[in-house]
Formats: C-alpha cells, structure tokens, sequence
C-alpha cells in the first residue's frame, strides 16, 4: 500500500497553518505605540520647555447674572385716599414730578358725605360753646347751679372732640389743612379731590383712566427716583462663600457697550431660597447720569479674597476635542499627555481644578509641538 500521497496531504494542510502562525509572530514582535506619549527628539530640544507646576496666590471671579432695577426705597406707589370716579389724569408716564403735584382727580361722593358731617359738628361745637360761655356768665350773676355750668361745658368739650375727629377723617382722605380751613370759614362742599405725589422723581407707571371707579386699595400711579438704583443677582448657594457685604463687585452692562460699574455690596441675603437655590445680593448705583434704566441686565463679577492655587501657563495647555490637556514629563525628552481641569484665565495663566499636582513637571512651552510629533508618531505606528 503506497503512502506517499497521504503525507503530501499532511504537508499541503500543515505549510498554510505554519506561514500564518510565523506571521502572527512577526506582527505581536512589532513594538506596540502608547498613543497618549511622545518622546521629543533632537530637532525639539530647543522648542520646548520643562518646569514644575506653580502655586501662586489667586483671586478666583465670580461671574453671576443680575439686573438694574428700582431703589425700593426711592419708589412710591400712589393711590387715591378715598372712593371715586377719575374724572382727571395730568400726569403721564415718564414725565418729572416733585412733591405735592397734582396727577390726577378723582369725584367721590364719600368725601362730600364726610364734609357735610364736619360741617355738621363744627356748628355743634360753636352752638355749644357759647351756651357754655354764656352759662359760664349766669353762673357767675348766681343765676344756675353750678351743675347747670358742668353740664354745658362738658357738652361743648364732647362736641369739640367730634369736631376735631371728622377734622381728622378729612385729612385721612386727602384733605389739605388750608383747604379744611376754606370748608369752615365759607362752608362750600367740594366732591372733587386730587392725587398728589408723595416724592419727587418720575412718573413709571400710570394705571387708570378716565370714568373708572378707584378705592384707596388700588396703586394708581408708581414714582420713582432714579438717581440712585440697584444691581441684583442670584449667587448659587455654593459660591455664597465668596461674598459678603461692604465687598466691590464690577457690573458689566451689556447695553451700554460692555461698560464697567463699580459697586459696593449692601446686602447679601441670610436665606437660600429653596426653589432656586440661590441668595439675593445687591448693590447701589449711582445714576444722576441717567444711563440706567431699570430692567437692563448686568452681569455682576465678584473677586474673591486670594487663595494659594496651582497655576499652569496658557502656553502649556492643549484643546482637543472640547477638552484641556497638558503633557507631563515622564522621563528626560519622554512626556504623557494628561487631561486637566482648568478654571478660569489670570494673567496670562490658568487654575488648575484636577489633573496635576504641584511640583509635578510639565512642558510650559512647545505643548503644540509635542501634540504634532504625539499625532505624528502615532500614525506612523499604526
């Protein structure tokens, strides 16, 4: 029996399984690349540079969103002191108005029930004083009783007390004392009464008009002094450490070309609110200017007192992929490229959040190039 052609089988079938098994040696002999290191050659020597992440003393800056609004203690909401149908407006929005201007009138059957019944215990009391003056005379010719006598001066007390309080419910409804002295000396009932300003300032809000019925609930017209307003801002619960009062922020208002204001803080609220989390801050601008407007937006910047940070400079950081990177020195001209969390810029350098430690050695110049010879080499092992 010849058996030749069963051992040519067995080497036609074993040469394919042993080209492959010396071809896989080959490829796992090949040197597997790291693609996160690079080793910088001669040509780079001069390019780059090798030192220690910094510490230095840096003030971190808050930046929170806010807004210009009213000095609320600069502001008045005016409404009329009794019950009526506005029969006038002479004040309109915008327009500057001092103390005691007339805005607008209103016609109030109230305050002419009111006056009537001044007038009413104003002539009891004349009635009832002099019955006591004149019983004061009778009294003294041993006419009546000295009882008679405390009778009629106590009415005339009693109606003088009266008096004075209808006096005084007419001043509660708007009533001038010079107009309160013409009801009593000419006796002339008047239903019209006006809404006077309380301040001096602007006219922001006007709500009413002609024909319709006001009551003293209702705020008619809003005034404020814009000379001086507020900056507000919401400072997240977790950066109130950064802020106290008496503190100088910088406001950059976006409507008035990215100018800065300086301020002062005058209140830092002492609760977090809980839908928000948030605490309400707030300085005081001066506006004699008048370039404010409330409602503009500002962004407050708050500068916080300095800490000791690791620093790395700008020239040391790589961006890739939306994300921050430094190369660290693993051994003489080897360096691994490491992500990094990095804060915001200060003078020309960056804080370093996580990713590298103090007194560990980066490349501070020729980052670029080292990430080109990274990329390069990496390509080349592929």
């Amino acid at each position: 029996m010849n058996k030749f052609p069963f051992v040519a089988l067995a080497l036609s079938l074993a040469l394919p399984l042993t080209l492959a098994s010396c071809g896989d040696e080959k490829k796992a002999a090949k040197p597997r690349i790291d693609p996160e290191s690079v080793v910088a050659g001669a040509n780079m020597q001069g390019r780059v540079k090798v030192a220690p992440v910094g510490v230095e003393a840096v003030s971190d800056t808050l930046r929170v969103a806010g807004q210009i609004t009213f000095d609320e203690n600069r502001v008045a909401r005016i409404g009329a002191t009794v019950t009526g149908r506005v029969t006038d407006m002479a004040a309109n929005i915008g327009q500057n108005v001092s103390r005691g201007t007339v805005l607008g009138r209103i016609n109030s059957s109230d305050l002419s029930t009111q006056q009537l019944a001044y007038l009413r215990a104003r002539s009891q009391y004349e009635l009832n004083r002099r019955a006591a003056e004149r019983a004061q005379q009778l009294y003294a010719a041993d006419v009546i009783a000295a009882a008679e006598l405390q009778r009629r001066q106590s009415e005339a007390s009693i109606s003088h007390a009266e008096m004075r309080a209808a006096a005084d419910q007419l001043r509660l409804l708007g009533v001038s004392a010079s107009a309160l002295g013409q009801l009593g000396g000419k006796g002339v009932i008047s239903s019209s009464t006006p809404i006077l300003s309380t301040m001096n300032g602007v006219v922001v809000e006007r709500n009413l008009a002609l024909g319709q019925v006001v009551q003293p609930a209702d705020a008619l017209f809003v005034v404020a002094d814009l000379s001086k307003l507020w900056a507000v801002a919401l400072v997240p619960e977790q950066q109130v450490r950064f802020v106290r009062q008496g503190q100088t922020v910088a406001l950059e208002i976006p409507a008035l070309g990215g100018a800065k204001r300086e301020g002062k803080l005058v209140y830092v609220g002492q609760v977090v609110d809980p839908k928000t989390r948030t605490v309400v801050v707030r300085t005081e601008l001066d506006n004699r200017s008048g370039e404010l407007k409330p409602q503009m937006l500002a962004t407050m910047l708050v500068t916080a007192a300095p800490e000791k940070q690791p620093v790395v400079p700008n020239a040391a950081i790589v961006r890739e992929s939306n994300k921050d990177y430094v190369f660290v020195e693993t051994a003489p001209s080897k360096f691994r490229l490491r992500a990094v969390s990095l804060g915001e810029e200060v003078a020309g350098r960056r804080v370093v959040i996580s990713g590298v430690k103090p007194g560990e050695r980066i490349a501070i110049e020729g980052a670029f190039h080292l990430n080109n010879e990274r990329n390069r080499q990496a390509l080349e092992g592929q």
